[in-house]
């Protein structure tokens, strides 16, 4: 797969979203920084693609790089978490178990690897096979 196709099929809303969940950081709280409600914070994260000034907006408050919020994918959110509070700026103290969270994420990893295999083995029973001769 090509990075261009990466990036096409990108949301920025529900990487947004993805990512404000890891941290623990409420809806509220982005929009108290915009000076919205929460309910337009809500339908940001519904949008695909968002326009650069929102999401360099966004990446300020959830203290991540903006290329985070537009290439976001499962394997890296542990790198950016760390890289995130390896920073000496940040002063993280936690209201929330981690190790809860990571279990939480990987199971919902796990979850719609089930489905996506399953609708793989669906779709190869309904295919009949070439006859071989």
């Amino acid at each position: 797969m090509m990075e261009k196709d990466i990036i096409y099929r990108a949301h920025h809303g529900n990487n947004i979203k993805r990512l404000r969940e890891i941290l623990g950081v409420k809806q509220e709280v982005i929009a108290a920084e915009f000076k919205i409600s929460q309910q337009a914070v809500s339908d940001l994260e519904k949008k695909q693609f968002l326009n650069d000034d929102i999401l360099e907006k966004v990446s300020k408050v959830l203290k991540v790089p903006i290329d985070a919020i537009k290439t976001f994918n499962d394997e890296a959110v542990v790198n950016i978490i760390a890289n995130t509070f390896n920073d000496s700026s940040v002063c993280y103290q936690p209201i929330f178990n981690q190790i809860d969270k990571f279990v939480d994420l990987f199971e919902r990893l796990l979850k719609i690897e089930q489905e996506k295999n399953a609708l793989f083995e669906k779709i190869l029973k309904e295919k009949p096979y070439p006859s071989q001769s």
